[in-house]
């Protein structure tokens, strides 16, 4: 009895190292850099203002734990306004809002400069899409109930 408890125990003991030395999926180890929020309609009246144009953005998360080059990237909505990243460095754990209006770039704001709305207040997806054309991620949403929608 003693050694078949024996062997039991040895037994579970080598599954369960053996499940420790499995690697863990790519993505949870590293992380990602991935669509976090969308902020389609923008508060007050769509008048075009460009502070009711900047209330429109769109946040980019990095979730690895190094900085990432979003030089080429490129940010696409269903009727295929695309925003494309210049030379630009999103660091480790950090979000970078995409503003559709006028501004000033530095580490946690880019401005789009543009002169009229990207995202319908309604439904659109949003596509992330790396240097090379594959896509990131992409977000979606139907709703007028919200003005936004976590992704």
């Amino acid at each position: 009895m003693l050694q078949t408890r024996t062997l039991a125990a040895a037994a579970a003991a080598a599954s369960l190292i053996g499940l420790a030395l499995l690697p863990a999926p790519a993505q949870a180890a590293a992380g990602s850099v991935h669509l976090y929020k969308i902020y389609y309609d923008s508060p007050g009246s769509d008048r075009g203002s460009n502070v009711s144009l900047n209330g429109e953005y769109v946040q980019i998360r990095n979730t690895t734990t190094k900085a990432v080059s979003l030089k080429g990237w490129t940010l696409v909505d269903a009727k295929n306004h695309k925003y494309v990243f210049p030379t630009y460095s999103l660091g480790a754990g950090k979000v970078v809002t995409v503003h559709t209006g006028q501004g000033t770039n530095n580490a946690a704001h880019r401005y789009q400069a543009r002169k009229w709305y990207v995202w319908n207040n309604d439904k659109d997806t949003a596509w992330l899409k790396r240097s090379t054309g594959t896509t990131a991620d992409t977000c979606s949403y139907n709703s007028t109930r919200v003005d936004y929608r976590m992704c």
